[in-house]
């Protein structure tokens, strides 16, 4: 090693010093003042450590994907039990990503084309769902089981008709669907599924993770999320051939697989001939499929695979805070649907729901209002009824069974944080102020 060489990682070791240091002072642990202090639905949650994964990224100053984010996809891969996974900017592009791979025109008849019907739940995050609208085929919703919060499986088997191609839907609050069933309703329609995972690192269902029943699974990373690299996700799959197609319209639609900062890794970079291109056309230049430009940076990956020592005492605080919710909030049953976890999972819990019984003393909106005037943070169950949604104006889906759950949703549930962030001071906060205006409404509503 030369001595500048052996200067600069002594410098290098002293700059990552003086990270922990920062963090230390600048970032210390938070008290609790009841009232005062928020108790969000979710945040980051990090310590010196992936603050110095950051910097130690940045001083390598690579920028694009490089070390750390060879290291976190297969540090991810080997977690979840995936052949492969790949890393990109967001939970919703991870979901554009899967759905693009099955249009590949590589897998022939397999692929799927306009106009070819996929079915998933009337309830949850639009992105789930937006890619099947962007590909030209025709999202088939079908209605929400309460209180698990997931597809109703009986009403996916009947929604299944010739034109039914594939199946997408996520793991709700971190709550997994009966994925099991599901993936034997695909193997006997010969089906795709993707499993949208992005609520649900670190679920279980019969011991496997989520998203191993799937043909491809999908992740986020963004700072709600179980863990965070700020924006980010990732798609994983034990099918190399979509691995293969995956990587493709995440890298422009490119034929070629060369990592960044590499060529010729084919040997043959000057010898192809595809499409109606000249043999000899640079392979590096060669398109085969529609593509986009969806990669994270080197820096991102450095705080991922940080993330990684934290997260299964983040799965332990979350299903911590939510047990101790559930206790606590089983003697409100009188006002409440309590969650349910699915049957043979250990859900990862995102969040904990809550549907107000029709007969309830009160709305869940006026509920909502206190909690947040209590800077207690509440979210909907995200776009509830989505065929409700304004941008569902025109557009071409279908309606499989009735959607009473999903309207339902859309009426009176809401969901409060169980992130590791939550100590049992602010979820002592939040349940003594759910308490409190069940007793005070219930108490007027009686006079």
């Amino acid at each position: 090693m030369s001595n500048a060489v052996s200067q600069a990682e002594r410098l290098r070791a002293q700059i990552l010093d003086l990270v922990g240091e920062y963090h230390r002072l600048a970032h210390p642990p938070a008290g609790f003042t009841p009232g005062q202090s928020p108790a969000p639905v979710s945040g980051r949650v990090f310590d010196a450590r992936d603050m110095q994964a950051l910097v130690d990224s940045a001083l390598d100053f690579w920028l694009t994907t490089g070390r750390f984010n060879d290291a976190f996809e297969t540090r991810l891969a080997a977690y979840v039990g995936a052949r492969k996974a790949l890393t990109v900017n967001s939970g919703s592009s991870a979901n554009l990503v899967a759905f693009s791979a099955l249009t590949s025109p590589t897998l022939r008849q397999r692929a799927l084309q306009p106009g070819d019907e996929v079915i998933t739940c009337a309830t949850g995050f639009p992105t789930t769902v937006n890619p099947i609208l962007l590909w030209g085929m025709v999202p088939v919703f079908v209605d929400v089981d309460i209180p698990t919060y997931n597809i109703d499986v009986d009403a996916v088997e009947a929604a299944i008709t010739p034109k039914t191609k594939a199946i997408m839907v996520a793991h709700t609050l971190g709550n997994p669907f009966n994925a099991r069933r599901v993936k034997e309703l695909c193997a006997r329609h010969g089906l795709w599924l993707i499993e949208d995972c992005c609520d649900a690192l670190g679920a279980m269902v019969d011991g496997q993770h989520v998203g191993a029943f799937g043909d491809v699974g999908t992740l986020s990373f963004y700072p709600a999320h179980h863990i965070t690299m700020g924006e980010g996700g990732a798609v994983f799959t034990n099918n190399n051939h979509l691995a293969k197609a995956m990587e493709s319209f995440r890298d422009w639609g490119r034929d070629c697989y060369c990592a960044p900062g590499r060529d010729n890794s084919c040997n043959k970079r000057f010898g192809w001939r595809l499409g109606d291109l000249p043999k000899g056309y640079d392979h590096k230049y060669v398109y085969s499929h529609l593509g986009f430009n969806l990669k994270i940076t080197d820096m991102q990956a450095a705080v991922g695979l940080a993330q990684m020592d934290h997260l299964e005492s983040f799965i332990v605080a979350r299903r911590h805070n939510f047990n101790l919710l559930k206790a606590v909030l089983a003697e409100l049953e009188t006002f409440f649907i309590l969650p349910e976890a699915t049957a043979g999972t250990e859900p990862s819990w995102f969040g904990f729901p809550l549907t107000l019984r029709p007969d309830a003393p009160f709305t869940r909106d006026a509920l909502v209002v206190h909690l947040n005037q209590k800077k207690i943070g509440t979210r909907l169950l995200f776009g509830g009824n989505l065929v409700r949604q304004p941008y569902m104006k025109g557009r071409a889906f279908r309606v499989s069974g009735d959607l009473k759950n999903a309207d339902v949703v859309v009426d009176r549930t809401f969901w409060i944080g169980v992130y590791p962030g939550l100590t049992e001071q602010h979820v002592a906060y939040m349940l003594d102020a759910i308490t409190d205006f069940c007793r005070q409404n219930s108490m007027k509503a009686a006079v």
